[in-house]
């Protein structure tokens, strides 16, 4: 899985039970430090004489863990200020999502070629509606009618929009090589392109037009003017934050297959397992955003949701189209028509939602109800 940019996530205690306090708190330092260690027991022991308990803890260990990556970054991110505070967040969730794609494309071999497209696919399915329904549903059902800087956002969906479609469409209408793929000189020039894509909104968000993404001083809280952590604080924050979120993307792929068995049990699809898998991933910037959501700072949650889909698209694709030129393998990247449709159907509705720089529960409920039809037909296709 997202840049994923901009806006610092200080809430109140009210609006946010993981609130920065003047010391790291226990939980946040053990919940890593388990899941490390659970990790490490599954190297040497057999996953499967530990039973249903082993996979329970699991379970429970990987969501503390998602809990304590969103406060690491939290404390980062009221230490740098915005807009760098949730790229911190973003971008640490993609590089480690693109390494766990990377280590599984080098393992499984020609046989996961498919595997980053239905990854990326299902991310920016998540966040698009999933994500940012939620977020829009949950802020404006408390504070009616949220408000956020239309230049912005309109200079993300024009980003994701852009290298969405050159990534995941237009493969299946080039001509070069048949089916769903680039050919070699194609898939350097899409990966090259993502770059400058992702890198030129990275650089105006930080940068060049960095006014573009910073939330109304108006909507903030008293923690908006709260005394920033110190700089040891920071750092070991920082490092905590590494830790959670590695461990949660291994956990993730220790318990796929029994994931896996269970999604077949039921009748499901196998995509069902990648769904599931990528929703965890990306959930502690889905915390994240909905917290910043509840407590009326819809720019910093629009910025986490939309950068998180650019960065899972700008920083995979150019990783994996390198693999796939080192190695000669067939990199299938183009999605099928249903999935086409729904994809263009989310940046549509996005942008008409995301268009006049004021949301109403009604925005939230229809990307809520687009993402109801993806995983519905996901499951029934």
């Amino acid at each position: 899985m997202s840049c994923r940019p901009a806006a610092v996530l200080r809430l109140s205690l009210k609006d946010n039970p993981l609130k920065i306090q003047h010391a790291l708190p226990v939980w946040s330092i053990a919940a890593p430090v388990i899941a490390w260690l659970l990790i490490i027991a599954d190297m040497f022991f057999a996953p499967g004489n530990f039973g249903a308990v082993y996979t329970i803890i699991q379970v429970a260990v990987l969501f503390a863990s998602v809990l304590a990556a969103v406060f690491h970054a939290e404390v980062i991110a009221h230490k740098v200020g915005e807009p760098y505070g949730t790229l911190v967040l973003a971008v640490a969730v993609t590089a480690i999502e693109v390494a766990l794609i990377v280590s599984l494309m080098i393992a499984g071999g020609p046989a996961t070629s498919g595997l980053a497209r239905d990854t990326v696919f299902a991310a920016v399915m998540i966040i698009l509606n999933g994500m940012l329904g939620i977020c829009l549903l949950a802020g404006a059902g408390r504070h009616g009618e949220q408000t956020f800087q239309l230049s912005g956002v309109s200079t993300a969906l024009a980003t994701l929009a852009a290298i969405s479609v050159l990534t995941m469409v237009l493969p299946n209408y080039t001509t070069t090589t048949p089916g769903p793929i680039y050919s070699a000189s194609q898939l350097g020039f899409i990966a090259l392109v993502s770059i400058v894509l992702y890198g030129t909104f990275v650089l105006v968000q930080t940068v060049r037009h960095r006014d573009y993404f910073l939330p109304d001083a108006a909507t903030g809280d008293e923690d908006l003017h709260a005394p920033p952590p110190s700089t040891k604080m920071t750092i070991s924050s920082a490092a905590l934050l590494l830790a959670c979120l590695s461990s949660v993307v291994l956990l993730a792929k220790l318990l796929a297959p029994t994931l896996e068995a269970a999604v077949l049990a039921m009748g499901a699809p196998k995509t069902l397992v990648g769904i599931i898998i990528a929703a965890v991933v990306l959930l502690p910037e889905g915390i994240a955003a909905f917290h910043a959501a509840r407590a009326n700072r819809l720019q910093t949650s629009l910025n986490l949701a939309l950068g998180s889909a650019l960065a899972s698209i700008g920083l995979t694709i150019p990783a994996v189209a390198i693999v796939s030129l080192m190695t000669g393998w067939t990199l299938s990247l183009g999605i099928d028509v249903k999935s086409t449709v729904l994809l263009l159907l989310s940046l549509i509705v996005a942008t008409l939602s995301l268009g006049t720089g004021r949301t109403t529960v009604m925005q939230g409920t229809v990307h809520l109800v687009i993402f109801a039809v993806y995983l519905f037909t996901a499951i029934v296709p």
